[in-house]
């Protein structure tokens, strides 16, 4: 009866499972149907990265390139900040970072590295012929937009770090063994081809609601953002990979944020309880020469969706800033 009940248990998960990839299989094709790629591709090393762009490619103001956060893709802070930049006069060229929206992983596992997705930017922004570019980083890729200073700066003519994670942090609690066991390498693999998606996908209103507190969410975002692209199979698995990975890399970062030596705005809201400005901003803003620190009343981590205008000032007086030549810090 043993045996029985445990080869009974095994077809029932097995079934499960199967039932839960064929879905995620026909999540992945419909997101992909309903979001297809929105602007050119760029060859880099190992593969290509998809890119979102607006405004003037001749005569323009200057040039901004937007990076991403977690969990989103290029057509996140091009639909928040980018297509009011490019009325302003500027070249917006958003990048799918590697693994997210259209862009290929390019590296595997190792691309969760800031420093090997800066490394791959850089490389699409030489064979463009863009460059030095003002670098918008958002969120997660604060520390991408922080990594492309410091090992590319010839690419880089300011930065605009926004609600961005950049400093070391300690993990509050140590995750509960279930959550361990499902970040493992080969369990995470599984689950993010089988009930990974459908769980993604049920949960991404909330999801999106939940990142503009305490504002309301800007109306019609988990569309303009093309926020579905995030729950496919390897998109997920490529978004697990990056936020575990983002303390280490840190750790090994932060400690030259001293040698930058561009034009630097960070700027975030006060009341944003997903990147605490007290932890994060203000003391980036200290570790980096002649940074100008922008805190925003009242407002939380949607910075480019919530505060559009406003970022767009500050991106603006950052390029006249350059423009006029600014003194090295």
């Amino acid at each position: 009866m043993l045996a029985f009940g445990l080869g009974l248990l095994a077809a029932l998960i097995g079934g499960a499972l199967a039932l839960s990839a064929a879905a995620s299989l026909a999540i992945t094709v419909w997101v992909g149907a309903k979001h297809p790629p929105a602007g050119p591709f760029v060859a880099v090393d190992k593969g290509r990265l998809a890119t979102i762009q607006a405004g003037p490619e001749t005569g323009a103001r200057a040039t901004v390139v937007l990076l991403h956060g977690a969990s989103a893709n290029a057509a996140d802070p091009m639909e928040g900040v980018g297509r009011l930049l490019a009325a302003r006069g500027f070249r917006v060229i958003a990048f799918d970072r590697p693994g997210f929206g259209w862009s290929d992983r390019l590296d595997s596992a190792a691309a969760a590295s800031p420093a090997v997705q800066g490394a791959a930017i850089a490389q699409a922004l030489e064979r463009m012929g863009v460059g030095p570019a003002i670098v918008l980083g958002h969120s997660w890729a604060g520390t991408l937009a922080l990594s492309l200073a410091l090992d590319h700066p010839e690419r880089v003519a300011g930065l605009a770090l926004v609600s961005a994670v950049a400093m070391p942090f300690k993990q509050e609690r140590r995750l509960p063994w279930y959550w361990r066991m499902a970040v493992a390498p080969p369990v995470a693999w599984l689950l993010s081809r089988t009930i990974g998606p459908p769980l993604a996908l049920y949960y991404l209103n909330g999801a999106g609601r939940g990142a503009f507190l305490p504002q309301t969410e800007t109306g019609g975002y988990v569309e303009r953002a093309r926020a579905a692209l995030v729950v496919r199979p390897a998109t997920l698995l490529a978004n697990v990979q990056d936020l575990l990975g983002l303390p280490a890399a840190l750790e090994r970062q932060s400690p030259r944020y001293g040698s930058i030596r561009v034009p630097t705005l960070v700027i975030a809201g006060d009341a944003d309880p997903i990147v605490k400005s007290d932890l994060q901003s203000g003391p980036l803003a200290a570790a980096i020469p002649g940074a100008r620190l922008v805190l925003l009343p009242g407002i939380g981590h949607m910075v480019p969706w919530v505060a559009t205008e406003r970022l767009a000032d500050e991106v603006s007086r950052l390029a006249d800033r350059i423009a006029e030549g600014a003194p090295a810090p």
